[in-house]
């Protein structure tokens, strides 16, 4: 069976802790190349046990051996290496958000389909077949209907002086950096759009960079969503779906991978309540989804166009930051 090769340009450390490794797991893929424009490459494809090493990212592109590649730039940088990845005829598996505005992937798509190569964001946690099973218990009636949707992705950054998601001319800011986990997650479970947003922040005074917010979103059929992400507050990735009989939490949303892969749906209805634990590899899963569309020329499950679409309601939430009121989508 034919592998995918798979080249990685930077050695961010996603790359290094979860996507390499990921890609070694596959039995559809395996890493081809790794290319680093600060002279790592070498230090991580010998630590990480694969042959080819590159000094820009442009030579590793022009390598005809590699059918994709992966991107975790910062945020600034995808919509630039996107666009030479697909000139070089690459498939492309890109970390979120796959850019900085719905403008910039609306553009990075028609590109990519001109030249005829995939192009998919990495929001891995989606893979994990704990969101399938809450589908189904939502689906079952079990806890009636969908009233309001909640979701918090949070984590203390201890080193705020350097981080690249503090630099606002890289693209960082919380709502990009998790806050858009938390959007995903609720039009993923909801099927849904929001048609309104109203996001409150707190902007850091000498970078600028939003480093928590809350933000308000309305559904049709009168859901609400609320979402809550932070570089200042405790690790949390957590959603919670509440209907009229009940309610269902999970507490390991977004990194069940820190949990040994094993997540938690917690049904409350009818005064009881139960614990599913689902397991799931959600790199690998990933990796192999990209993999295999490649290989049989599948559509992908998560499509460019979905990927528009939260992006339109990342751009609400800054656009609603910065008017300090309520935007339409």
């Amino acid at each position: 069976m034919k592998k995918i090769q798979w080249g990685i340009l930077s050695t961010a450390n996603i790359a290094q802790t979860q996507v390499i490794p990921a890609i070694q797991r596959s039995a559809m893929a395996e890493v081809a190349a790794i290319a680093s424009s600060s002279g790592k490459a070498a230090e991580v494809a010998a630590k990480l046990n694969f042959p080819r090493v590159y000094d820009t990212y442009e030579e590793l592109l022009l390598d005809p051996s590699i059918d994709a590649v992966y991107i975790p730039l910062p945020n600034s940088l995808h919509r630039k290496w996107v666009l030479k990845a697909a000139k070089h005829g690459k498939h492309i598996l890109c970390e979120k958000p796959a850019a900085l505005t719905a403008e910039e992937v609306i553009e990075m798509d028609r590109y990519c389909k001109e030249q005829n190569v995939l192009f998919m964001e990495a929001f891995m946690y989606q893979f994990h077949p704990q969101h399938e099973r809450v589908k189904e218990i939502i689906a079952s009636g079990e806890i009636g209907e969908v009233k309001l949707m909640r979701s918090s992705f949070s984590y203390y950054m201890e080193d705020g002086d350097t981080n690249i998601r503090m630099d606002k001319s890289l693209g960082g800011g919380s709502i990009y950096d998790v806050g858009s986990y938390c959007i995903h997650s609720m039009r993923f479970i909801l099927g849904a759009d929001p048609v309104k947003v109203h996001a409150h922040g707190k902007l850091d005074p000498e970078t600028g960079v939003d480093v928590s917010a809350v933000a308000y979103l309305e559904f049709d059929h009168g859901i609400q969503g609320v979402f809550d992400c932070s570089f200042e507050a405790s690790f949390r990735h957590e959603y919670e779906v509440v209907g009229t009989k009940g309610r269902i939490l999970v507490p390991r949303a977004f990194r069940p991978d820190v949990e040994g892969g094993v997540g938690l749906v917690i049904v409350e209805s009818d005064g009881q309540q139960r614990t599913e634990q689902v397991d799931g590899d959600i790199y690998l899963y990933e990796i192999d989804h990209l993999s295999e569309t490649i290989l049989e020329k599948k559509p992908l499950i998560y499509s460019a166009e979905k990927t528009i679409a939260n992006m339109r309601v990342i751009d609400a939430c800054y656009s609603s930051l910065k008017k300090k009121e309520e935007v339409s989508i």
